[in-house]
């Protein structure tokens, strides 16, 4: 399944909601809660273990965040690489 998250703040019962597996995209305003210094780091960092987690690289460089910025091993990604997210997973879970 493909969480598009875009939620801000991000609740980490929505976090609790991603399966093994899964990928992940923060886009919008919830790039803003994915920094190495926010306060859902080490959630973060965890799920990284089971998952794939991206952001758009758009949606970091309007608000001013650079990648070095972010929990580490989350990958940045543009709309193409999207797309081919959108065709890999059948289900896609959008979480405003």
């Amino acid at each position: 399944m493909l969480h598009l998250i875009s939620q801000s703040p991000i609740d980490k019962a929505l976090l609790d909601r991603i399966d093994k597996g899964d990928d992940v995209v923060f886009v919008e305003n919830a790039v803003l809660q994915i920094l190495q210094k926010g306060h859902l780091s080490y959630l973060l960092t965890q799920l990284i273990k089971k998952n794939q987690l991206f952001v758009l690289a758009d949606d970091i460089l309007v608000r001013g965040i650079t990648a070095k910025e972010l929990v580490a091993d989350i990958q940045v990604i543009d709309y193409l690489d999207l797309v081919d997210l959108t065709v890999k997973n059948k289900l896609i879970q959008s979480w405003c």
